[in-house]
């Protein structure tokens, strides 16, 4: 029982691919990121793990109301835009390190103004 626990805790490397066409309109509320390979306990870890690395309304002043978070309407998080795929052939990488982004890049500048001044 103790070796299941531990197994399943354990960091794995999980791809997000796009899966979603250029023209899919659920693009219309989120930018284009491209592959990106994080560290995470599970593919829906490696999902929150994703949207954690944007750029969220709470960091900046920018807040649609006090503790609102807009980490929930990442692209990384929309099954119609991302697959997770465990990575089984490790490429490099190594599982081993922090839990986070392991290669690709995740902008920042998901937040775009609603008004031009």
């Amino acid at each position: 029982m103790q070796d299941d626990i531990r197994r399943q805790d354990r960091l794995k490397l999980y791809r997000l691919v796009p899966v979603a066409a250029a023209n899919d309109p659920n693009w219309d509320n989120a930018d284009y990121q491209g592959e990106v390979v994080v560290c995470a306990f599970s593919p829906a870890d490696a999902r929150v793990v994703a949207a954690q690395a944007e750029l969220d309304f709470t960091e900046i002043d920018a807040a649609p109301a006090e503790g609102n978070s807009t980490r929930d309407a990442s692209a990384f998080r929309n099954e119609r835009l991302y697959t997770v795929v465990e990575m089984l052939d490790q490429q490099g990488l190594a599982a081993d390190g922090p839990r986070g982004v392991v290669d690709g890049v995740v902008s920042v500048g998901t937040i775009k103004p609603t008004q031009v001044s």
